[in-house]
């Protein structure tokens, strides 16, 4: 047990409870710079963190009924093979390579990068892709079903790989998609998605031998309090300052991983 990764779990998840973002997108990236923990370890060990935090989540968003199945089945039936072949890739290979190395930490350097810049546009993004579609024919039903399903598709393989964007790119894109739903039940879809998506991904990581169970325990005795306590005082903190200081943050840490 190592109290670091307790601390560390503990400042992840207060920034988790005011700001919404992924675990992932901060707990990963801050494992393999700040630790030097292995990637493949870093990201199997990130998703099965994801699974068991995202699961109180889910039962919040259950009990409020700000959950769209119909949306959840769908993701699923994109991402969840998506993450079966990706982990099918990665145990055949030798995740201790230098070429392995580097396909992990650039893809998460990369989508350290996407997250930061939808922190920042996201709102705008999805503002002008709404009034957009307002001018155009209504795009069918049927369409929408597709592109949901080549989102999960999309969404498996990324968080699979690196553990980042079911949060920040899943609403995203679920926000196009779907502009006449509450953005409650987007995320609380979005929420509900990603913990069969990283159970999956955080299973097939321990059946391959990338999970460090002591550094997982660790991480959830202080992330845990660490959401209880940013949660309530979210509402304190002045949101046009805190994201911008992240989506820089999220930047400085892709960069050193992309260009390290």
């Amino acid at each position: 047990m190592n109290p670091l990764y307790s601390i560390s779990g503990l400042f992840v998840g207060i920034l988790v409870g005011i700001t919404g973002v992924g675990g992932g997108s901060l707990m990963t990236p801050l494992l393999v710079v700040l630790f030097n923990v292995h990637p493949a370890t870093a990201v199997g060990t990130d998703l099965l963190y994801a699974a068991i935090t995202k699961s109180a989540g889910t039962a919040v968003h259950g009990a409020n009924k700000t959950i769209n199945w119909a949306i959840v089945r769908v993701l699923g039936l994109g991402s969840v093979p998506a993450a079966l072949i990706t982990l099918y890739m990665l145990s055949g290979i030798d995740r201790k390579s230098i070429a392995a190395v580097s396909l992990i930490t650039y893809a998460l350097g990369w989508m350290l990068f996407l997250t930061a810049f939808l922190l920042l546009f996201r709102n705008s993004i999805v503002a002008r892709v709404t009034e957009w579609r307002q001018h155009k024919p209504p795009v069918s039903t049927s369409t929408v079903t597709v592109l949901t399903f080549v989102l999960g598709i999309v969404l498996g393989t990324l968080v699979t790989l690196t553990s980042v964007g079911a949060g920040a790119l899943g609403v995203t894109v679920l926000l196009m998609l779907y502009p006449r739903l509450q953005i409650r039940d987007i995320v609380g879809s979005d929420i509900v998605h990603a913990v069969p998506l990283t159970l999956v991904g955080g299973i097939g990581y321990w059946m391959i031998g990338e999970i460090d169970w002591m550094m997982l325990i660790s991480l959830l005795i202080g992330s845990i309090p660490g959401i209880i306590i940013g949660s309530h005082i979210a509402p304190r903190m002045p949101d046009r300052l805190i994201r911008p200081f992240l989506a820089a943050t999220l930047a400085l840490v892709g960069l050193k991983l992309v260009f390290a």
